[in-house]
């Protein structure tokens, strides 16, 4: 089956399982995948924080025992539901750790894929995402494996505008994803315009939370792309590449 590590956030969860169902090819009950997902959001800890060094628990350690939970379920193709939790320091130590069996696709692998064989015209890629992901680069080294230039938000804008419409407590996506609160949707439409001004020509919504909040397929003709509904289709070809 398909397994899901969820509880990065638990909603980023819940919407990777129905972009799953969405993309499948199925006119009943049974022509729909096994999936298996597992929330565990309290044995996670915080991949931001731990990229910060403002935590030493990298999250890899337990990520790794929720995905041989899903192999013990049957689960051989599993994908990750969080953008930060693929870069280098957390990635790398979750392969140490887990089944050789286990096809653990990587979601920026396939959003890099995806942007060069869907808009081969596309240069400068413009990237939303948490603290973490910012500082780890990883969209950009990987963008330029390809001859893309990944664009990033200004570091006031990811500290005053980004990073709070994502973990405020008092509003960000993480606390208060359904419904997503006017106030972070406005923090992230400024890293949105920001990333215009600088000649985006398409924008990956590079954190699970925020295609929560940002559920245009565009904005000003430029596309933005969802990395969550990537994920999705990935874990659909890789389980049946038949299709």
């Amino acid at each position: 089956m398909i397994g899901v590590v969820g509880g990065m956030g638990p909603y980023a969860g819940l919407d990777l399982l129905k972009k799953i169902f969405d993309l499948t090819d199925a006119t009943c009950d049974q022509d729909h995948l096994p999936v298996s997902m597992l929330s565990v959001s309290h044995s996670i800890s915080d991949r931001t924080d731990f990229l910060l060094g403002k935590s030493k628990d990298n999250p890899a350690l337990a990520i790794a025992d929720v995905i041989c939970s899903l192999f013990k379920q049957g689960a051989t193709v599993i994908g990750m539901p969080c953008n930060t939790a693929h870069a280098e320091p957390i990635f790398n130590e979750i392969l140490n750790r887990i089944p050789n069996e286990v096809q653990l696709v990587h979601m920026i692998n396939k959003v890099a894929d995806f942007i060069n064989e869907n808009y081969p015209t596309v240069k400068n890629v413009g990237i939303l995402s948490t603290t973490g992901t910012f500082i780890s680069n990883v969209y950009p080294k990987c963008l330029s494996q390809y001859g893309l230039n990944g664009i990033q938000v200004s570091e006031e804008i990811q500290e005053n505008n980004i990073n709070p419409a994502i973990y405020s407590s008092n509003y960000g996506v993480k606390a208060h994803s359904n419904p997503v609160t006017q106030e972070a949707i406005k923090g992230l439409h400024k890293g949105l315009k920001y990333l215009i001004d600088k000649d985006a020509e398409a924008i990956i919504l590079g954190c699970t939370e925020i295609p929560l909040a940002i559920t245009d397929d565009e904005i000003n003709g430029i596309p933005l792309i969802d990395a969550t509904k990537i994920l999705a289709r990935a874990l659909i070809m890789a389980f049946t590449p038949e299709t």
